[in-house]
């Protein structure tokens, strides 16, 4: 009896989180897909109307320009934390004086919710209260920076408070990275007689494989799903010019009163979701296997 207890106290004890996990994450999944292909409005309706919601939503033009933003913004703020983490991480490396003070005002900003980096940001950025008015007070009247209430510019405000929240968080992952690395093959390298330049790109960076992995992934689950930031900082405009599948969604779901639609474009979302995890993962799965 104390054998068998033994074999099923695991299971008894990850039995609730099992249960909810199906009900509450794949059980509503698949009510929202059903969802989306009915003709549900302000109320669920579950009569049966297959792909017309899906349709209805391709045609929408809101919807192309959320994608297009998502595109634009998903890029910039992948490539740029990459870019800003992967650099700091190679320069607080180097053992500088002050590093755990340093790492800590990095990474503190991963510590405020979006809703707060948002409202932060849109202060700075605001033409009347920010940025220009501060240069405009310094004595240089012509300057402009509206980026926040410019159609064309709005996104890349987004980008901005995006990055400035999570390029700490990627630097720290780098930096376990690095850490990671044996330093004999550092010094071999340097005693045939490479150079810092050429072992970080030919030997360390290529290390770095898996970090770099983690933090795609990270990011593009940050940026796919971003919602909180957006509205904080631009609420999706001006009029949509900044809007993201996750705001068109939600304006869709539950102000427009149009749940088939929103239903759509959450299933829309879980495929673009799934469209950038499952390479990344197969790739991955792959090279391990090879290894």
């Amino acid at each position: 009896m104390r054998d068998r207890l033994q074999d099923w106290l695991p299971k008894i004890v990850v039995a609730p989180t099992f249960v909810a996990a199906l009900v509450f994450v794949y059980g509503f999944i698949a009510w929202d897909a059903y969802l989306s292909l009915t003709p549900s409005r302000m109320l669920p309706n579950y009569d049966f109307v297959g792909l017309v919601q899906y349709h209805a939503l391709w045609s929408n033009d809101r919807w192309w320009v959320a994608l297009r933003n998502l595109a634009l913004f998903g890029g910039l703020f992948i490539a740029v934390c990459l870019a800003i983490g992967l650099t700091l991480a190679i320069l607080l490396d180097q053992r500088v004086r002050g590093e755990g003070a340093i790492r800590a005002v990095y990474l503190y900003p991963m510590a405020l919710s979006f809703i707060v980096t948002g409202t932060a940001w849109k202060w700075i950025l605001n033409p009347g209260l920010g940025v220009e008015k501060l240069v405009h007070d310094l004595g240089f009247p012509g300057f402009t920076f509206d980026w926040i209430v410019d159609p064309r510019m709005s996104i890349f405000t987004v980008a901005i408070a995006g990055v400035w929240q999570s390029s700490g968080f990627v630097m720290a992952l780098f930096l376990a990275g690095l850490r990671s690395i044996d330093d004999s093959i550092i010094h071999a390298a340097q005693v045939d007689g490479a150079s810092m330049p050429s072992i970080y790109l030919r030997i360390i960076i290529p290390s770095l494989r898996p970090v770099f992995f983690s933090s795609v992934m990270i990011l593009a689950h940050i940026a796919v799903k971003s919602f909180d930031l957006v509205m904080a900082l631009t609420g999706g405009g001006p009029g949509f010019a900044s809007d993201l599948p996750a705001t068109f969604m939600y304006s869709f779901a539950f102000t427009r009163n149009q749940i088939g639609i929103g239903a759509a474009s959450s299933m829309m979302m879980l495929a673009i979701v799934a469209a950038v995890v499952v390479p990344l993962v197969y790739s991955e799965l792959r090279s391990v296997s090879r290894d």
